[in-house]
Order: structure tokens, then sequence, then C-alpha cells
């Protein structure tokens, strides 16, 4: 029997959505390895700025040519800024991080994130969410204290930072939820970097002289314009590949997928800083994806029984 052509058009998409997030897997840690190679000769807060320049003007001409409104409706405003702030802040901490740890124990303390989202839901915003749900992210946080412990033990208090990217991405999710519901996402990537950049330069402007290890400005040399340049384009590129994939294959399929990123990572930080997790670290990383992906296994259980119980017929 043939499938149907809608039936064959809705496959396609799934799968470029598929496609797009292990684009956006593939590429992601390519401005971890950018921002990090930059940190050896720019300071962090620089790095950052640069992210946010590049994404801004990148997207300027993409919005000229899908002819795209800049408009933002007044009460839009207020969420985009707030959004902006945490990417910046969860941003400059992961640099922060990056400098000295390797990138694939930094991204798994990062990956706490969606259960933060999970328990705020639950416990703020009071959405239903099962005991199952929430002892998955009880382990995941056990995992997160595996991949500091040796981290702490090696490079200090530089290993709690990935908690501020963590708690910071988590609130940009919940944002970003809202918003994408309202703005085009070309539009709400552009107006992102715009308002960030609108922050992080002059606070730049004003740490000139400073003397602060973070944030007091250099001219960039030789190939550090590269690296500069690099951290922007792919932060670009990953995002709106992500961004375009949720919109063409849902949420449930292409969450597990994201855990993809991590092995990624690891490839890249051992290929250019030779960069390994030890054994500790692995096995917490272990324990954040078998977590995840089994809160993913019982939100789609969830969802099914949901829709289930609404298509049941009355008594």
């Amino acid at each position: 029997m043939k499938n149907s052509p809608s039936s064959t058009r809705s496959t396609d998409k799934v799968l470029t959505g598929v496609a797009l997030m292990l684009g956006f897997c593939l590429t992601a840690p390519l401005l971890d390895v950018a921002a990090k190679l930059a940190s050896a000769s720019v300071p962090v807060g620089q790095i950052t700025a640069a992210r946010f320049v590049v994404q801004c003007a990148l997207m300027a001409p993409v919005i000229a040519v899908m002819r795209l409104s800049l408009n933002v409706a007044r009460e839009l405003w207020l969420p985009l800024i707030f959004r902006a702030l945490l990417l910046l802040f969860a941003t400059f901490c992961f640099i922060t991080a990056i400098r000295v740890m390797p990138l694939a124990d930094a991204l798994a303390i990062v990956f706490v994130a969606p259960f933060i989202v999970l328990l705020f839901g639950k416990f703020y915003l009071g959405e239903d969410v099962g005991p199952r749900r929430i002892g998955a992210c009880f382990v995941g946080f056990i995992g997160v204290l595996f991949v500091i412990q040796p981290s702490f033990a090696a490079f200090g208090a530089v290993a709690l930072i990935p908690l501020g990217t963590a708690v910071a991405f988590a609130f940009y999710i919940l944002v970003t939820r809202r918003l994408s519901q309202r703005m085009h996402p070309v539009a709400l990537q552009f107006h992102t970097g715009l308002i960030a950049s609108l922050f992080c330069i002059p606070v730049l402007l004003m740490s000139q002289g400073s003397g602060s290890e973070l944030l007091d400005p250099v001219w960039p040399a030789g190939i550090a314009w590269l690296w500069l340049f690099g951290a922007g384009f792919f932060a670009t590129l990953s995002h709106m590949m992500m961004t375009y994939a949720l919109s063409f294959a849902p949420s449930a399929t292409l969450a597990p997928l994201q855990y993809f990123e991590l092995p990624v990572a690891t490839f890249f930080g051992y290929l250019v800083f030779k960069d390994f997790p030890n054994a500790l670290s692995l096995m917490g990383i272990a324990i954040i994806i078998g977590a995840g992906l089994y809160m993913i296994h019982r939100e789609r259980v969830t969802a099914g029984q949901l829709i289930t119980a609404r298509a049941a017929p009355p008594i």
C-alpha cells in the first residue's frame, strides 16, 4: 500500500527537522571551540560581545531579504529584553568556564537546564509533573555532581560557573516559549543580538583601561579575529537550525537528539585542546544523558495518555 502524498510530506518534514537538529549538534560545539581559542588572548566580555554583534550583523540582511517587519508589540519588549539578558549572562558564564574547563564537562553541567525548567514548572507554575520525572531530575542533578567534583578539584570554583549558565538558559527557554508564538524566529534572533550588543558595548567601553581580566577590551591580534567571528557565526547558524528544526518536527522527536551535542563537544575538545573527561566525569555525563532521555520518555508517555483520555468516548 502506497503512502498518501500528505503522509509523505509529513515524513519529509520530520526528516528535515531531524537533519537540522543534528546540524545544530554538529555546529553548536564549534561556537564553544572558537570562543575557547579566542579566550587565550581576548577577554571573555569582548568574546561575548562579538558573539552577539556578529549575530546581529548576519541576521540584518536576512531580515531585509525576507522583508520581515522589525516592529515589536509594546507588551513584548520586556520579555524580549529579559530573554536577551538571560542569553547574555548564560554566554558570559559559559565562556568564562571553558577558558579552563574541558568543553564536555562544562556542557554536561549546562544540560541540567531542562531539569530546572521541569522543576520550575512543577513547583512554581503548577504544571502536572509526575513523581517519575521529578525523580529523573534529581538523578540528573546527581550526575552533575559527578561532573563538578573532579572539575572543582582541578579548577576550583570556576567549575560551578556553568551552573549559572544552566539556570539562565532554563529561564531563557521559558521566555522563548512565549515569544516564539508571537514573533518570527529570524526577527527574534535579530532583536536578541541587537539588544545584547547594546548592553555589551557600553560595558566594554566603561571597562577600558580598568585592568579587568574579564572585561577590559584589547585589540585582537591576527587569527583572534577569525575566532571572534567564528563564535558569532556558529552561534547564529546553530541556533537558526534549531529554531527551524522545531518548526518542522515535534519537540518530543527532536529533544533526545540534542544529547548528541555532548559526544560532539567531547570529540572537538579532544581534537583541538587534547581535553578529555576523566572516568568520574564520564560517569556523570552518562547519568545526565540517561536521566534526560528517561524524562523525555515519560513526557511522551504522559502526552500519549492525555491524548487517549481526551479521545475516549463518554460513558
